[in-house]
């Protein structure tokens, strides 16, 4: 079969050295021994680096065959740069591989995903297995996330990032989702074909620094859910009527302590809090109707999801 390997980039000149020598022997090893065809091939996407990234990928590039390069006219996202090298490669090898340039995803286990693709499967996900080396505060954030994926309604493979192989059957699929913010963990399950797991140990980052702060974090997470989920919007729906019964009751109580007991006029804060309570309800719900309207919006648009300034 022939293997292509698809790793996007921003700013990843401390460790894309090491990277690509890992990759260049673990692409030697399998061709010697007939894994993968000789014209496999790893491309880096270079994500509008600021940094000697680029120049990097055109070294590996000038010393193995093995190695191509797309470099993006600006800064798209990491999600939009793995989908630039995938659609840009998917008819050029029998299957793609994608994963991230930091090295905490085990290499190896492409030697697994390349049997399970050969037993049939056209989707092979990496599922991480133990994430000790990651800190409290992600894997917990991590674990609340898939968990309130799934509340959502969203298929999605647990302590599953974008360390995967989807054949050319599964990519050509995937090019028919035409969405601006294409959420790829949750489409990939939505393809419908045979797919597998593989397990492995999240090792630690080779070098620099984490490319997803808890801002793009966020981002990300919101992003899942809006693409895939109007639960929040069914969830605004039921609170508004729990709210519409809850003062309907507080009218029916007014009104029988007024007629029968003429207290006094209460005091301002129960006023107060229910003036907050609701105005924070409303502002939630407008927020949120507000994040799937500015999503309609930029779909509207058509704007491309990446542009590429040259390829090698």
């Amino acid at each position: 079969m022939k293997l292509g390997i698809v790793i996007p980039c921003y700013n990843e000149e401390e460790g894309l050295e090491e990277t690509t020598k890992r990759l260049q022997l673990l692409l030697d090893e399998m061709i010697n021994s007939k894994e993968i065809s000789p014209d496999s091939f790893v491309c880096y996407v270079d994500d509008g680096s600021k940094d000697s990234t680029w120049e990097l990928i055109e070294k590996a590039k000038a010393e193995s065959i093995l190695f191509r390069g797309i470099k993006l006219s600006r800064n798209f996202g990491h999600q939009n740069a793995l989908i630039a090298g995938l659609m840009q490669l998917k008819d050029e090898a029998d299957a793609l591989v994608s994963m991230d340039a930091d090295l905490q995803d085990d290499i190896s286990v492409v030697k697994k995903f390349v049997s399970k693709y050969k037993e049939g499967y056209h989707v092979v996900y990496g599922v991480r297995d133990d994430r000790t080396t990651d800190t409290g505060f992600k894997r917990n954030t991590a674990e609340m996330f898939y968990k309130f994926q799934a509340f959502m309604g969203i298929e999605s493979i647990s302590n599953h990032a974008d360390y995967r192989l989807l054949s050319k059957k599964a990519l050509n699929a995937l090019a028919q989702f035409k969405e601006v913010n294409l959420f790829i963990r949750g489409v990939v399950p939505l393809l419908g074909y045979k797919s597998c797991s593989v397990y492995y140990k999240r090792g630690e980052r080779f070098a620099g620094e984490t490319k997803y702060p808890l801002k793009k974090m966020i981002a990300f997470a919101l992003d899942g859910i809006a693409s895939f989920s109007i639960v929040p919007l069914r969830l605004i729906t039921i609170t508004g009527f729990i709210l519409f019964f809850i003062s309907l009751i507080a009218i029916v109580w007014i009104a029988f302590e007024k007629l029968f007991f003429d207290t006094a006029v209460r005091g301002w804060a129960s006023t107060m809090i229910s003036i907050y309570f609701i105005g924070g309800i409303q502002i939630m719900s407008i927020g949120i109707i507000g994040e799937y309207v500015g999503r309609n919006f930029q779909q509207s648009k058509g704007r491309p999801r990446y542009i590429i300034d040259k390829e090698i």
